[in-house]
């Protein structure tokens, strides 16, 4: 699942658009909402501690922490400067914590509920990510999380190879794979679902606009260093216009949503490949009294 992305590209991209994230996240903050709503199905679930990879300008874990206000909160994201932005939403409320996903600096089994909002596709490696969500969650402590699936900005993507061969827009993971990942990782019960969003722009430079002021920019390791001449731009305008349909240009994301649940106490959890069964001292003893 290795996506071949910078992450030290990664990291300077987000905390550049630390101050210009929430005016520009139209998008990301309809898809939190989205995902919170799956909470809903479950509403005897009250975790006690709650980490949000990925948390950004804090936001959607504000929201998050007035759902559960009692649980201890950590907000968690690779930028400093984002987590600066969060601690304006969320103050004394959270720990906040400056790391990547893939090595989440928390102990094994000590989380209830761990909550992503379109961070996965930032990871060089989604599956070490998952692996990372799996070993920091309790036994049966739920996984939510939100991701781009492969044709997000499938426009801009056509737009930019009718003109070159260098990847100018990530590649993004299908929703299939994501759930074979799930399965392999060890989660259970995983439930997948998908919305299709088109945005619409009179122009291409304000849809790169708006990417670049909330960090979405190419972080692809093979993409091209130097800055992209007037006259390539121009081409790959010229390009995208075979998309306009009554008078816009559309640009589409596809969302990928997850939840799934790690391994109750006795359950086999997946460990190289293999499903390895973990028992309490109290269980084992429990199990021969009956």
């Amino acid at each position: 699942m290795s996506a071949g992305l910078d992450q030290a590209h990664v990291r300077r991209a987000f905390a550049r658009a630390a101050a210009s994230y929430e005016a520009h996240a139209v998008l990301q903050n309809e898809v939190a909402t989205r995902l919170r709503e799956r909470l809903d199905e479950s509403p005897e679930f009250a975790p006690q501690r709650i980490l949000d990879v990925g948390c950004g300008p804090g936001g959607a874990s504000a929201a998050l922490h007035a759902r559960y206000p009692d649980a201890e909160f950590v907000a968690l994201d690779l930028a400093p400067a984002m987590l600066g932005v969060a601690r304006t939403h969320l103050g004394a409320a959270a720990g906040y914590v400056c790391a990547d996903a893939q090595a989440l600096p928390l102990a094994d089994a000590s989380v209830d509920l761990v909550h992503s909002n379109l961070c996965l596709q930032w990871c060089d490696d989604p599956g070490l990510a998952l692996a990372e969500f799996h070993r920091v969650l309790r036994p049966g402590g739920l996984l939510l999380f939100s991701t781009f699936g492969p044709d997000t900005l499938k426009e801009l993507r056509a737009a930019f190879a009718a003109v070159d061969a260098t990847p100018h827009v990530s590649r993004f993971v299908d929703m299939h794979d994501i759930g074979d990942a799930l399965l392999a990782t060890g989660f259970r019960d995983p439930v997948l679902e998908r919305d299709d969003f088109v945005l619409t722009y009179t122009d291409v430079r304000t849809l790169m606009h708006d990417l670049r002021a909330i960090g979405a920019t190419n972080a692809d390791s093979a993409r091209q260093r130097s800055l992209t001449g007037k006259a390539h731009l121009t081409r790959v305008i010229e390009a995208y216009e075979a998309f306009r349909r009554d008078g816009v240009l559309p640009a589409t994301y596809e969302v990928v949503y997850a939840q799934a649940q790690a391994p109750q106490a006795g359950q086999p959890r997946r460990h190289g490949g293999e499903d390895i069964a973990r028992f309490s001292v109290e269980q084992l003893r429990g199990s021969r009294r009956r």
